[in-house]
């Protein structure tokens, strides 16, 4: 899937705020949970799993299941070409996914924060 991944369907994929949030924060955390993006982006949970389900079939992330929880990150096979302009972009860009992230670290670390937030522990 990934190898059909063109500079169109890659910039069409980013062109949405909500998805271009996404793959930032995912390059910043490495991997977050459906849960963890409602709390960083103030979205709604179907908003978030359409997003993300685009992106999956645009090759650009991947899952996996830990438990009850799904996390999401870069899909490590994309071409070196997508990986440079995701980089770059976020490089260039660390202010668009500052709030998110303060959000993020607010709740508390990475390994703690899907049972805190999915749970309702803090809310």
């Amino acid at each position: 899937m990934t190898s059909q991944l063109t500079p169109i369907g890659l910039f069409k994929s980013l062109s949405d705020p909500i998805r271009l949030s996404i793959v930032m924060l995912l390059i910043a955390e490495k991997e977050l949970c459906v849960c963890e993006f409602t709390e960083a982006l103030d979205e709604i949970q179907p908003k978030i799993s359409r997003n993300l389900a685009l992106l999956k079939t645009a090759g650009l992330v991947v899952n996996r299941r830990q438990g009850q929880w799904i996390y999401y990150s870069i899909n490590t096979q994309l071409p070196s070409w997508v990986k440079t302009v995701l980089s770059e972009t976020y490089n260039g860009n660390k202010s668009l996914v500052a709030s998110p992230l303060a959000k993020l670290n607010l709740v508390g670390k990475n390994e703690d924060r899907p049972q805190i937030l999915c749970c309702g522990s803090t809310k």
